[in-house]
């Protein structure tokens, strides 16, 4: 008998049933056998390339291994072929689980040189979009972001040369990933000149205030998160997004960290270097993972939300394009489906009820005039600082006053009415409380006075506050 790479471990166990209780022993990784639905479905079509892959183990080894066990329990002869090429996973499903194996054994700490090889060997071609589901998979089969996070860096070196030539097509000044790009090389044009700073010390304000540049990557990222990242996330794909995101804290938190020392002149050379590292790492990151897998998976009409969201967030250091524009097929989907029951706002779509329920749990009391002078409505919360009654709706707000305020409440509407002003506001003091009380012209699109919005809130426990308290110090 002759076994090689491609030999198929079902017809090895059919032959030797006893080698399924000589692998568990070899390795954990093969514990799976003991499965009875694994050795029908993957056992059938794993060859011992695979199961090499699977278990870390170096191929040559194992089939001598096996041979050795198969001679020692039988009276057959097994030769080992070893000139064979390795077997190409080739279909999707498998490629993905044999992505997963690898980082697994990464986690694991198998060494990185020893996974490359396998990587290298099995799989060689992978697509961005494979490391993204794996990296989904992963999460989804509960490893840790955090733990995802931490070995994304080794994860894409073992998978670098793969990646080189992942490379984004070209794309149309004003599409969202040009936009992207044209940031990224701005940031490199940066980060050279800093290292290009060959005394840390000596030029500090040369330093601070090309960190200072560079903190506007902050813009790059937050617009990823804010406009990117929830598409992607529409169509099924949120690890990866959340993978990045954590990366980007990391980035922020380093470059906050550096730009304090530089400011107070104790910054280190290899502080600034290991900052950019992370920069440039990011970048590749996003133009060999991340654009490519976007753009092989969204479609115009997604690209064309994630574009009309960027202006609001804002640009790191340039002005993109308005060449681009989606097709019109495109102008049909970029809008949410509307449900049944539902209002159309500007920024998403809300029932009645759930607006009712938004305004009465909002922190603060409001009241909206409308343009005639009359109460149109106020938010029934549960604890008013002013009492309202439903009698009050449809009078004219001077009645809601005493006689001696009322000329002041005539001014404020008379002051909105004509332009003159946006906003007024005051401040007292109520049963020890410290009472914020703010009017605020509403204009529509057009700037047309249509009514006066009262806010007020109870802002004594506000006043107290001291020092800091992080969304993650919570409890």
């Amino acid at each position: 008998m002759q076994i090689s790479p491609k030999t198929k471990l079902d017809e090895l166990l059919f032959s030797y049933p006893f080698l399924k209780d000589f692998l568990i022993q070899m390795n954990p990784h093969f514990k799976a056998l003991d499965n009875p639905l694994m050795r029908k479905t993957l056992g059938r079509v794993a060859t011992l390339s695979r199961v090499a892959m699977v278990g870390g183990i170096e191929l040559g080894k194992l089939m001598d291994d096996i041979a050795g066990e198969i001679t020692k329990r039988t009276a057959d002869t097994v030769s080992v072929a070893r000139d064979e090429q390795p077997e190409m996973i080739a279909g999707p499903e498998q490629r993905i689980e044999a992505l997963k194996e690898i980082i697994k054994d990464l986690h694991k700490g198998v060494d990185v040189k020893t996974v490359k090889k396998r990587f290298l060997e099995l799989i060689r071609d992978v697509a961005p979009t494979e490391i993204a589901e794996m990296e989904q998979r992963l999460i989804t089969e509960g490893m840790p972001e955090e733990e995802v996070k931490r070995l994304c860096d080794v994860h894409v070196e073992v998978f670098k040369e793969s990646l080189e030539d992942k490379v984004v097509p070209g794309l149309p000044a004003g599409h969202p990933v040009h936009t992207l790009m044209l940031e990224n090389r701005a940031a490199e044009g940066i980060v050279r000149q800093i290292q290009a700073i060959h005394d840390i010390a000596k030029d500090g304000a040369q330093l601070n205030s090309l960190l200072g540049q560079l903190s506007s990557i902050d813009l790059h990222y937050v617009r990823k998160e804010n406009q990117l990242f929830p598409i992607l996330e529409a169509h099924g794909i949120s690890g990866p997004s959340k993978v990045m995101w954590a990366l980007h804290d990391d980035i922020r938190m380093m470059m906050k960290d550096v730009m304090g020392k530089s400011e107070k002149g104790s910054v280190t050379a290899l502080e600034v270097k290991a900052l950019i590292h992370m920069i440039n790492d990011m970048i590749y990151k996003e133009e060999h993972i991340l654009f490519p897998m976007a753009l092989e998976t969204l479609g115009e009409g997604d690209w064309e939300k994630v574009r009309k969201g960027e202006e609001e967030v804002g640009f790191a250091w340039i002005k993109p394009a308005k060449e681009w524009k989606p097709s019109e097929e495109a102008y049909q989907e970029k809008l949410p489906t509307e449900k049944v029951g539902s209002l159309t706002l500007d920024t998403g779509l809300l029932t009645a009820e759930q607006i009712n329920l938004l305004l009465k749990h909002l922190p603060v009391d409001i009241s909206f005039v409308d343009e005639q002078d009359k109460v149109a409505y106020y938010s029934q919360t549960e604890d008013r600082i002013f009492p309202r009654s439903p009698g009050i709706i449809g009078r004219t707000v001077q009645n809601c006053h005493p006689s001696k305020s009322v000329h002041v409440v005539n001014k404020i509407l008379e002051e909105f009415k004509a332009g003159r002003k946006d906003s007024s506001e005051f401040w007292i003091q109520m049963k020890g409380r410290f009472i914020h009380i703010r009017y605020f012209a509403v204009r529509d699109d057009k700037g047309i006075y249509r009514g006066t919005l009262e806010v007020s809130q109870d802002v004594t426990p506000i006043r107290g506050l001291q020092g800091q308290k992080r969304l993650l110090e919570w409890d």
